[in-house]
């Protein structure tokens, strides 16, 4: 097991691997998410905001991999919530500082104006909230097994049809990108296709050499640190393997109009960790056993529910289309609660929920709290209509 102590001498030889392994991560990382800055531009236009998010965070679903294929239910936990509470929690009140920031810069005023968001955006707000439902369903009854995964596919490729069928208006153009995904996209063919299959290659082979010594060098560092290895690992792990996907959304908001797309590709990024990330677990976790197994998680419902309340509460802040600045403001300062004293699951959860209720409660004054529930049908029969015509 993975997860368990670890003698000093080898918690210290292991502990020293972080100095390659943590630069290798996000090395890696970084030529993963530049060839799909480049590949998003020879695909559908529907499905490039999604494309991009599913690639970004593949090193946080290999990392998730080794876990899940050493059996460690704990820290399987552990990085699977902490991804998710950092997209939410820190990723998306980034979003809006650096969207607020960087219009306080060029205007000198409206540094408060919320993030507006467009009425195509419904369709990943929409998208989340199946996966979220259903986990509700895996929480209660405390296990997560291969007939989960299937369900929980099923309900991302829904989400690409839907995408696929209404596309995003807001579209990223060859300037918005970085210089090395630009540079690719210069290329005459057929260099730029190997290049840009060089990209993922070279990425994934990176991640797939590196990942378990990247969580090996992460339980001696805690050891050493004398840090738990559950709380070091919720929250060290995701942090680094996401960390380009933060460089590449605060970049796009900081550019003019473009704040709605950064928010949608992290929002994508949630519902591929909801789904795909999750259903992967019980397919590996039964691959490593030799047949099909059940992952328990009963033990563990306390962290899962903290972490769907903080989804829940997203899509309900999103559903009237806008992103103010309490509402980031306050996502961050209760996930930088859970940083500061790990122990208060249950006191955050309570905050998480209260606030849920008020937001949903307040649809009886403010008509347009759920908006893009009621804006996602007509969308849907527009889309039919264009395609029927």
């Amino acid at each position: 097991m993975i997860g368990g102590p670890l003698p000093p001498e080898e918690a210290q030889k292991t502990a020293v691997q972080a100095l390659w392994t943590f630069p290798s991560i996000l090395i890696s990382a970084f030529i993963v998410a530049w060839g799909a800055e480049a590949a998003q531009f020879f695909i559908s236009q529907g499905l490039a905001l999604a494309l991009l998010a599913w690639v970004q965070v593949l090193p946080e679903f290999a990392v998730e991999a080794v876990i899940a294929w050493h059996r460690d239910v704990p820290l399987m936990t552990a990085n699977f919530t902490g991804a998710l509470r950092l997209l939410t929690g820190l990723g998306w009140p980034m979003i809006w500082i650096v969207y607020a920031a960087s219009r306080w810069q060029r205007e000198r005023r409206h540094f408060f104006r919320a993030i507006e968001l467009e009425e195509e955006h419904s369709a990943e707000i929409v998208g989340m909230t199946p996966p979220l439902l259903y986990f509700a369903w895996v929480i209660y009854k405390g296990t997560l097994n291969c007939a989960d995964s299937a369900v929980l596919l099923a309900l991302y490729l829904g989400y690409l049809v839907v995408l696929n069928r209404i596309p995003p208006r807001e579209q990223e153009t060859a300037e918005d990108v970085a210089a090395v995904p630009r540079a690719v996209l210069a290329l005459e063919a057929p260099w730029r296709a190997l290049a840009l299959l060089g990209l993922l290659f070279a990425g994934g082979g990176i991640l797939y050499l590196v990942a378990e010594p990247f969580l090996g060098s992460m339980i001696g560092l805690a050891t050493v640190l004398g840090i738990s290895q559950f709380v070091f690992v919720q929250w060290v792990a995701p942090f680094l393997s996401e960390f380009p996907e933060f460089v590449s959304t605060a970049y796009w908001a900081r550019r003019r109009g473009k704040g709605g797309m950064a928010l949608m590709n992290m929002v994508s990024s949630n519902i591929n960790q909801w789904t795909v990330l999750a259903a992967m677990i019980p397919i590996v976790y039964s691959i490593s056993i030799g047949h099909p197994a059940s992952v328990p998680m009963q033990e563990h419902r306390t962290e899962l529910l903290l972490t769907l309340l903080q989804s829940a509460l997203g899509v309900v802040i999103l559903s009237n289309l806008d992103f103010h600045a309490y509402e980031a403001l306050g996502l961050f300062v209760l996930w930088f609660a859970q940083f500061l004293v790990p122990h208060w699951r249950e006191e955050i959860s309570i905050v998480y929920a209260v606030w849920l209720v008020v937001e949903v409660g307040s649809t009886a004054w403010r008509p347009g709290r759920l908006r893009a529930f009621a804006v996602f049908p007509s969308l849907w029969h527009k889309a039919a209509r264009r395609r029927a015509g």
